[in-house]
This record gives C-alpha cells, sequence and structure tokens, in this order.
C-alpha cells in the first residue's frame, strides 16, 4: 500500500479552507448525525461528520474530495474533541482523503494472491 501523508498545513491551504463551515443542508445532516449519539458519546460521530466534510469539499472542488486540516479542525471543534483524535480517524482510514485527489480515483488492492 502506498504512504498516506497528510497535505501540508500550508498559508494557502488556510487561506483556501479555513473559513469551512457546514452549508446549510449539511448543518442539517450534522446535527441529525450528532443527536443518534447519547449525552457525552456525540465524539462517535466523528466518522460520519468527516464522511460529510468530505463529500462537501468534494462538491465544491468538483472531485472525489479529501480532508484538509481546517476541515478537521472544523469537525473537532463541532465534537468538541483534539483535532490529534479527528486526525488519528482521518489517517488510518482508507475511506478518506488526506491529500487532494481528482475527479476519479481507482484503488487496486495489492493483497490477492
Amino acid at each position: 500500500m502506498a504512504d498516506r501523508h497528510i497535505e501540508p498545513d500550508t498559508p494557502e491551504l488556510r487561506a483556501r479552507w479555513g473559513s469551512f463551515v457546514w452549508t446549510a443542508e449539511n448543518a442539517e445532516k450534522a446535527k441529525e448525525i450528532i443527536a443518534r449519539y447519547p449525552a457525552g458519546r456525540q465524539r462517535s460521530a466523528v466518522m460520519p461528520l468527516l464522511d460529510l466534510a468530505q463529500r462537501q469539499v468534494g462538491a465544491e472542488e468538483n472531485t472525489q474530495g479529501w480532508l484538509p486540516i481546517p476541515v478537521m479542525e472544523y469537525v473537532a471543534r463541532a465534537l468538541d474533541m483534539p483535532i490529534i483524535r479527528v486526525v488519528e480517524v482521518a489517517t488510518f482510514y482508507t475511506m478518506y482523503n488526506i491529500a487532494p485527489i481528482g475527479r476519479f480515483h481507482v484503488q487496486v488492492c495489492g493483497t490477492t494472491p
């Protein structure tokens, strides 16, 4: 498997994504997602919120989407959790793109016998 590295946090990246906020539709979805979890366990919504954020970024860029650092920080603030916990989830699961990708993303399994 190829190495996965987070896109470096640059001033250009901050200029583009530093003001990220949910769209009106996604804000409503985020509230619904967080409401699924019992009081005190809202941090469990990190995976669906990262997916929602990645889809929103993809819609804005007309790509498959990815998770810039400022977007992960936004999700962390929404869930009142440390950014490192969000980054750990985003870097562990390959379903989250942590660097820009194109409109089409093809992955090939390298573990077939």
